[in-house]
């Protein structure tokens, strides 16, 4: 549980307003902060993340220490392993990730767009053991640029 105030602030983002940053929870994705996490006093953050480079690695097998946590897909496409499971994530699509579901993220397309919101807004993520193979990503046309 948070120790701060409860807040709750009107915000408005619009695309402009904040850049796409590099720094985020992985390199290749970029991450651009809505300003929920603010607005909220650290209970919800939303972000946009997007395809920054090809996935060479994915995301490896994690879980992540949150209460709450859904994917909205915007644009393109994401192959999830959750626990078993082969997950095709698709434009329009949203998945709600149980709390400690193991998961991997492992293949995007270069357009791949995702709403992504999660309470706390300073959830963790713990690396975890996988439960299977996880397919190889299908390479980019040379010369594919992301974003």
């Amino acid at each position: 549980m948070l120790d701060s105030p409860i807040v709750n602030l009107f915000s408005h983002n619009k695309p402009g307003d904040t850049p796409w940053r590099l720094d985020g929870l992985r390199s290749f994705f970029a991450y651009r902060d809505l300003g929920i996490a603010a607005a909220t006093g650290g209970r919800v953050i939303a972000h946009l993340v997007r395809a920054n480079e090809a996935p060479e690695h994915g995301t490896g097998w994690h879980t992540h220490q949150a209460e709450f946590h859904i994917v909205l897909m915007l644009k393109g496409w994401a192959k999830f392993m959750y626990e078993d499971k082969e997950t095709l994530v698709e434009a329009g699509d949203c998945i709600h990730q149980r709390p400690g579901i193991v998961h991997f993220l492992y293949d995007y397309s270069p357009d791949m767009e995702y709403l992504e919101v999660v309470g706390p807004a300073d959830f963790g993520t713990q690396d975890a053991e996988g439960p299977c193979a996880v397919p190889q990503p299908a390479p980019w046309p040379p010369g594919t640029v992301p974003g």
